[in-house]
């Protein structure tokens, strides 16, 4: 279902999913900066002169359209005001959203260096479930376009101990706005929202992966061999024995029945866990 449409207030009035991230954040100085601006004591800051954000803005349209010709969704309430059910105090203005699966969309704009989904869903991951929770959604989209022609689609789902926790931060900073007492950073660390793994990944040009790829290559057989030596060895262990040994093996048992290797060289030996 589509979440209740409302007319959009003074910024003043709510918390918003942008303001999320900064509440949820160990920045004190723009915590203390919203705050301010939340109790009408600051001007909100000036972001035309931000160009990452203007990227942002001037790609609305395009992300718009690219997530819906490769997705099949519709998307529909753009830059529509949503006010939480029960808490007045929160709200959202949703880039968009999915009406056939009451799914939350947002659009983001991102340098390509340095670009990981991971740290994008991180970053992010604070608006999309304050968003989730004003619409009483389940799911998110975020559609990102990056400065190297790239598009990434990330999909986050509900919840609900990360929403538990943001609840409560929210709550907190909310007071101190109408209490008048300045907030300081909340200490909390967010668990980390689930990020479903939907992706089939080239790993051809990192170099990392090649040499280790190398490697698996050419121990599989040998590691191979080495299991099934074990699983051999022990399997004549005779079954009152605490400990037998020859050919520069030893194996032991422990109290728990468990059998362990090792090799014995120059009198010493280096353990070799079964």
């Amino acid at each position: 279902m589509s979440p209740q449409a409302a007319s959009k207030p003074d910024r003043c009035s709510y918390i918003g999913g942008s303001d999320a991230r900064t509440i949820m954040s160990t920045d004190e100085a723009a915590l203390v900066r919203l705050w301010q601006e939340k109790r009408g004591e600051a001007e909100p800051e000036d972001l035309s002169g931000n160009l990452l954000v203007q990227f942002g803005c001037a790609t609305e349209d395009l992300n718009r359209r690219w997530f819906e010709g490769n997705t099949g969704h519709a998307l529909g309430g753009l830059q529509r005001f949503v006010r939480h059910p029960r808490h007045e105090w929160m709200g959202a203005t949703l880039d968009g959203f999915v009406e056939a699966q009451a799914a939350v969309y947002e659009a983001k704009f991102m340098l390509p260096w340095s670009f990981s989904e991971e740290a994008a869903a991180d970053k992010h991951m604070a608006q999309l479930q304050h968003n989730m929770l004003v619409t009483g959604s389940k799911r998110a989209y975020l559609s990102i376009l990056t400065g190297g022609a790239k598009w990434v689609l990330i999909e986050v789902e509900a919840d609900p101990v990360y929403q538990t926790v943001l609840l409560q931060v929210e709550r907190i900073f909310w007071r101190c706005v109408q209490q008048g007492e300045v907030p300081r950073p909340f200490g909390v660390e967010a668990p980390r929202a689930k990020v479903p793994a939907v992706r089939v990944v080239d790993m051809s040009l990192s170099n990392t992966w090649a040499e280790y790829a190398s490697v698996f290559a050419q121990t599989r057989e040998a590691h191979g061999r080495h299991e099934s030596a074990k699983a051999e060895l022990k399997g004549l262990v005779p079954e009152d024995a605490r400990e037998a040994f020859g050919h520069g093996v030893r194996a032991k048992r422990s109290k728990a029945g468990a059998i362990s290797f090792e090799l014995m060289s120059n009198g010493g030996s280096h353990a070799l866990g079964l």
